[in-house]
């Protein structure tokens, strides 16, 4: 069970939410990147960099022991910043750092204290922490892009019975008949 965790979260971390977040973004103008709604909210690119650092946070840093030099306040209150291509390129960097932290994990390493923002907690809490919050991100990015360019972001191929994803991504998914690990 531990594996398979640790195997899931490394996939939806590195394939399937980055898969959708370049399909998200494909064919949106530099321009949307850093515009906000209004005030009080984010934009695609603040949520972005936003993702950056929380991955490297408490993957590479509060599991893997790096220091940590983030500056989460800056990451909302920029008001603009690098295009999509760099700034999606410092989210991959931070994806491929905490990737290899996940790799080196141990199962029984999942029940290990670490500290993270000044709290305690678990490494499994930890990276579940990471993945659910990425998940939730991705969602307003989607929204976000679909706003800015409605009608051109499709993930899945829906013809037949099941969702057939477009970015190729299946790994996974685990068929019924196939027991886990």
């Amino acid at each position: 069970m531990s594996i398979s965790f640790i195997h899931q979260s490394r996939y939806y971390l590195t394939e399937e939410y980055p898969a959708k977040l370049r399909l998200a973004l494909a064919d949106l103008p530099e321009d949307v990147i850093w515009q906000r709604a209004n005030d009080s909210s984010n934009s695609i690119g603040n949520l972005i960099v936003h993702l950056a650092g929380n991955v490297r946070e408490w993957i590479v840093c509060g599991i893997g022991g790096e220091s940590s030099t983030r500056n989460r306040a800056f990451e909302f209150s920029r008001r603009d910043g690098p295009r999509t291509a760099e700034i999606l390129a410092q989210l991959n960097d931070s994806i491929r750092d905490a990737d290899r932290v996940l790799a080196g994990l141990d199962p029984l390493d999942l029940d290990r204290a670490c500290s993270i923002q000044g709290r305690t907690t678990t490494v499994l809490a930890a990276v579940y922490h990471v993945v659910e919050h990425f998940a939730m991100h991705t969602g307003q990015i989607i929204l976000l892009a679909k706003v800015y360019a409605p009608g051109t972001i499709r993930f899945y191929d829906d013809r037949g019975d099941l969702a057939v994803p477009l970015w190729g991504g299946t790994e996974g998914i685990r068929p019924e008949s196939q027991p886990e690990p």
